[in-house]
């Protein structure tokens, strides 16, 4: 089943760009992640359908879909029909609708080609712009880190003074301990 029988060429490109924006509104809403991560995923998600999309031009590239409509298929001439020899140019007839589905075949992937030239052209573009996203959402990340790193440093070291604070207290009070039972054995 052909998901996608019913979509033009505008129609699947306007299908990647709303689809990727769609991740990139959900993500951004729901996602756990930062924004620099969901413009990476939104970006690679897009490049992935462009491919995808001229793949599919390429796997259909019979479908009327993708030629400009001028030329129409050739067909190729009935021998077989001819008096007296036509019973022997049977053989030519299938020879030449061979030939002329292979024409039409060619003439098909000529159309189609462009097309899909242009979707994974896109694809190619986004996956370029998608390297410098990618050192930025790394950098980005690094930064947050390394700042969940002092913060959780800083964090250590106030426990550890609350714990020393904590030791001097269980000293002073067993320290007054000491002298209350000293002083409750002397009188």
């Amino acid at each position: 089943m052909d998901l996608l029988a019913g979509l033009g060429r505008e129609e699947l490109r306007t299908f990647t760009w709303v689809a990727a924006a769609a991740f990139a509104l959900v993500a951004g809403v729901w996602g756990r992640r930062g924004l620099h991560w969901t413009a990476l995923g939104s970006v690679l998600l897009f490049a992935a359908l462009n491919a995808a999309a001229g793949i599919y031009v390429l796997n259909h590239f019979t479908d009327s879909r993708w030629s400009t409509g001028v030329e129409p298929p050739l067909s190729a001439p009935s021998f077989s029909g001819t008096p007296v020899v036509g019973q022997f140019l049977g053989p030519l007839d299938s020879a030449l609708n061979g030939v002329v589905g292979g024409v039409n075949d060619f003439l098909a992937f000529k159309h189609a080609l462009p097309v899909a030239l242009d979707f994974l052209g896109t694809a190619g573009w986004a996956l370029l712009l998608s390297f410098p996203l990618a050192i930025v959402a790394a950098v980005v990340s690094f930064i947050a880190a390394r700042r969940r790193a002092a913060a959780f440093d800083r964090y250590r070291v106030t426990v550890d003074e609350l714990k020393e604070e904590l030791e001097q207290v269980k000293r002073q009070l067993a320290a007054g301990a000491t002298v209350a039972t000293a002083h409750t054995l002397d009188a």
